[in-house]
This record gives C-alpha cells, structure tokens and sequence, in this order.
C-alpha cells in the first residue's frame, strides 16, 4: 500500500474506541441544530445536519466542523476524564442519524415537505438529546438487539460485551 492509499484509509477510518463525553457533546449539538431547525423554520439547516452525519459516519470526526469543534477544542477545554466505549456502536448510531437527516433534507428541500422531514428531524432530536442528558445511545442499543439476533456478526464488535448494560468504560484497557 502506498502513501497516499494509507491516508486515504486513514481519512476514512471511524475511532474506535470512542470517547463518550465528546460523543454527548456532538449529540447536544445536533440536538441543537435539529431544534432551532424546526422552531425556525429553516429547512436548510437539514442540509447542514445531514453533511454532518454522512461525514461522521465516513471519517469520525475528521470531516465533521461538529466533530472537529468538540473533539479539538471543547473536550479538551472541560478537562474532564475520557470515557472510551466501542466505536461500532456509535458508528452504527451516526448511520441511522445519517438515514434520518438525509431523508429529511431530501424531503425538505427536494419536495418542499416541510412538515414531514421536521418529524424526522424531531426524532433525530429525541434521539439525540437522550444520548447528550442521558449517555442512552438509541442506536447503540438497536446495535445491540441486532447483533443478538445475528443480524451484526459479533466479530463486528467483540469488545462490546453486553451493551444492554451501561456502556462499558473501555479507558482502563486502552492505555490512555
């Protein structure tokens, strides 16, 4: 593999593990943009809220403004303890958020149906405002119930243990 084939590979690589407290902070964040979206009237946003997604879900967040505002500058400033959890997870979460918003952008600005991409919107909101007040990965947990079923081969995510619990903290074993 050359040089540029490896960054490449390394723009399009998802960390794992996950640091949760910046994950809760990008999640009010969207929360926020979904919000103020729907209460203003502002269909564009779901464009801006959408890019945001698909480039979590491509590249963490290296080509996220969202991602790269929380992970470089206000994590670090709250100097708060780093709270590692699987990554598949949380990259499973950001597809479904991805799913949503682009299905809302496409609704608001390519049909001109505002009230239904606003309900999409509204759920991606819900969504996401219990992973930032509550650490409660909806998406997680739909991981979790599809690698149950064998749908998500647990090869996918071998660290994840029992995700039906709380989140296990991955930093004791990370050397971080």
């Amino acid at each position: 593999m050359n040089n540029g084939q490896k960054k490449v590979r390394r723009l399009f690589d998802f960390p794992d593990p996950v640091n949760e407290v910046s994950a809760r902070l990008v999640a009010a964040g969207v929360g926020a943009m979904c919000l103020v979206s729907i209460a203003f009237d502002l269909p564009w946003l779901s464009a801006v809220i959408a890019y945001g997604f698909v480039a979590r879900v491509l590249t963490g967040p290296t080509l996220s403004p969202l991602g790269q505002l929380v992970t470089r500058v206000i994590t670090p400033r709250l100097r708060l303890p780093a709270k590692l959890v699987p990554g598949p997870p949380k990259r499973f979460a950001q597809g479904i958020g991805a799913a949503l918003s682009v299905s809302a952008a496409v609704l608001a600005l390519g049909f001109d149906k505002r009230p239904a991409a606003y309900v999409l919107l509204g759920a991606v909101a819900a969504a996401a405002t219990l992973e930032a007040v509550f650490a409660y990965c909806l998406g997680c947990r739909i991981f979790a119930v599809l690698m149950r079923l064998g749908v998500i081969p647990e090869a996918t995510c071998e660290r994840c243990g029992d995700i039906w619990s709380r989140p296990r903290d991955l930093t004791a074993g990370s050397g971080s």
